[in-house]
This record gives C-alpha cells, sequence and structure tokens, in this order.
C-alpha cells in the first residue's frame, strides 16, 4: 500500500486541489538524526561526486546543467527568461527555455558555457537501486504521534515528524527507488515518476523530502558513475489524527493509525506492515529523446568528451523538491504552485 495525497514540494502557493495548510519552504529530512549540521558537504567516499558538484542556483531553487548551454530544472516552480542560473559562483543569464509536453521537465538554455555539466541516466534498470538527492532547508520538526490504534502499532506509537522551519541549507541524502509511478488527476501531466519511500530500516542517510525541494536533482550510480535521473517533483504529505478537521504537513515512516486525505474525506490507514509515505522525482531516462532534441547528444551532458570539475571542486547550491505514491493517486490530488 502507498500513500498519496502530493503536493509540490517547492513552497506554499495556491492550492491546485482540496484545502490545505499553509507550509513553509524545506528540505531534506532524515530518518536517523534531528542534526541540522547532518550532510551539509560535499559526500565523499563511495558516494564522492554523486551530484554536489553539478547542482546550481534558480532562484530560490536549483538546475543542473546538462550540456555547455543548458540547464534541467522542473517546470512548475516556474522562471522567466532573463532570469539568473548560477553555477560554479558565475551568473549565467537565460535567454530562451523548451517544455515538454508530457511531464514537469523543463530546459533552460544561458548565455554563456558552463565548465561542467551532468551526464544523463539513459538506463531503465532504476528500480531498486541507491539514489542520492538534493535539497535546501530543515531537518525534523515535532513528533508525530497516533492516536487511532492498530495491529502492533499502540496508540501513541511515533509515527514521523512534521515538517519543520527552514535554515536554506543545502543538504543530500540517500533512499532507494522503489518503483516507477505514473500519476493520475490533477497531477497526471507531471509524467512518469522515481518514487521512493521514507523506511526505518534504510540506513543513515534514509531521507525525506517536503516543500521547499522541488526541482531537486536525483542521482543514480549505473556502474559507470554517477547521472542525473530525475528531478524532485511530488510528496506524500498531508495527514491527520482524527477523521474531521484540518490536517498537517509531515515526513511519516509508518501512517498506521494515522489519516490521509483532505478535510472531510479523511482515510484510515490499516495493515499488518508499516506504511511509509514517500517522494517522487520526474524520471529523465524516459525523456531522453526529448533532451537529445533540443541539446545534442555530442554536445550533452552524457558526452564522454565532457568536461568535469576538477577533484574537489564542491559548489554551495541551493536545492528543493517533491513526492508520491499509488494509495494517493486514487484519491484527490492536491499540489501547490511554486512562488519564489
Amino acid at each position: 500500500m502507498f500513500l498519496r495525497a502530493h503536493r509540490n514540494c517547492r513552497a506554499v502557493g495556491a492550492v491546485l486541489l482540496g484545502v490545505c495548510l499553509p507550509a513553509l519552504g524545506f528540505a531534506v529530512v532524515f530518518y536517523s538524526t534531528p542534526d541540522s549540521n547532518y550532510n551539509t558537504t560535499a559526500p565523499t567516499g563511495t558516494l564522492a561526486e554523486s551530484g554536489w558538484q553539478w547542482v546550481g542556483y534558480w532562484g530560490s531553487s536549483q538546475g543542473v546543467p546538462i550540456g555547455p548551454h543548458h540547464f534541467l530544472a522542473a517546470h512548475h516552480i516556474g522562471g522567466t527568461i532573463g532570469d539568473i542560473f548560477t553555477f560554479g559562483g558565475t551568473a549565467y543569464p537565460t535567454t530562451a527555455y523548451y517544455d515538454d509536453a508530457t511531464t514537469d521537465l523543463r530546459i533552460w538554455e544561458v548565455a554563456g558555457t558552463f565548465p561542467a555539466w551532468a551526464p544523463l541516466y539513459r538506463g531503465s534498470d532504476e528500480v531498486g537501486r541507491t539514489l542520492v538527492v538534493f535539497g535546501r532547508g530543515v531537518t525534523r520538526g515535532t513528533e508525530v504521534r497516533t492516536a487511532v490504534a492498530e495491529p502492533n502499532v499502540p496508540a501513541g506509537s511515533l509515527a514521523g515528524w512534521l515538517w519543520g522551519g527552514s535554515d536554506g541549507r543545502l543538504r543530500w541524502g540517500e533512499n532507494t527507488v522503489l518503483r516507477t509511478v505514473t500519476p493520475t488527476g490533477g497531477v497526471a501531466s507531471f509524467g512518469e515518476q522515481l518514487y521512493a519511500t521514507f523506511d526505518q530500516s534504510g540506513g543513515a542517510n534514509e531521507c525525506h523530502l517536503g516543500v521547499g525541494d522541488s526541482s531537486g536533482p536525483v542521482f543514480i550510480n549505473d556502474g559507470s558513475g554517477w547521472k542525473l535521473a530525475g528531478v524532485a517533483a511530488l510528496v506524500d504529505a498531508y495527514f491527520n489524527t482524527t477523521n474531521t478537521g484540518n490536517g498537517f504537513n509531515a515526513c511519516i515512516f509508518d501512517a498506521r493509525g494515522l489519516y490521509v486525505g483532505s478535510g472531510g474525506d479523511w482515510h484510515l490507514i490499516s495493515g499488518p506492515a508499516p506504511v511509509p509515505s514517500g517522494f517522487y522525482a520526474t524520471r529523465v531516462s524516459v525523456r531522453t529523446a526529448w533532451i537529445d532534441s533540443i541539446v545534442p547528444p555530442e554536445k550533452a551532458s552524457d558526452s564522454a568528451d565532457g568536461p568535469l570539475l576538477p577533484p574537489g571542486g564542491s559548489l554551495v547550491l541551493a536545492l528543493s523538491l517533491f513526492g508520491a505514491g499509488t494509495w494517493f493517486l486514487r484519491r484527490n490530488p492536491r499540489m501547490f504552485r511554486a512562488h519564489p
């Protein structure tokens, strides 16, 4: 079973469907720790060069160069021609953009030439692979505890954490692609998504995303190096401890004993096993033909002779995010449009 009350993970905006509580701008939330300094420097060891070096500032969000003159971002975060994309400390004015007709992806063209760009993930085997994702903002907020007893889940059990306040800092986390999901209803236009859940057994860097993280990049190592596999879009976020009134936004690792939905249409989550919420990112691999039509492969991110940053050339960058799941896809979706 999967949760499904997804929202745009970038910032509070106009409610597209349903009525939602206001929320602040957030970023990567970890299961293992509330430490606000956790994973605020570039990954090292086996995760070295796993994407930190390829992320740039795009307003209050982020984008990733995919060729010498183009970067990829989420469509729903907006932007205007002439706005500045900052990469490696250099400002690049945007001169044009290209929207994908079938997903939430948008390619921006800039004046100038990037010194480095990310390769694209072109395989079809993302499911089961470890991902590294980036976000800017907070760690965990206040604890969320269940109000309804379920088998093996007593009332008052820890279920997760509310979205906390934003501090604007870049963080990275890990997760695993559980499956691919094609949204329906109000978010059908977002296209095929990579879906990852917030699991208790996920390890020290297990993370969730929240509002403020839209357009955050997801990288996967295909065996030949880390490549851009997704762009953060949606998140399971809206919960309640009763079946009436307003709910709240939270990162939940076991929704049993909580309600999901919206005011007047809350549904109790039950089951014999934990039901984690999750996030999802627009899948890049199924849109490489479209990307290649804008950024020719011989100049694109996966070109064998594409430039790379020198070792140790880390960047301090901004990010954002979002995610969703199959169970919620059968309910009334909701999301927020991005606002700077």
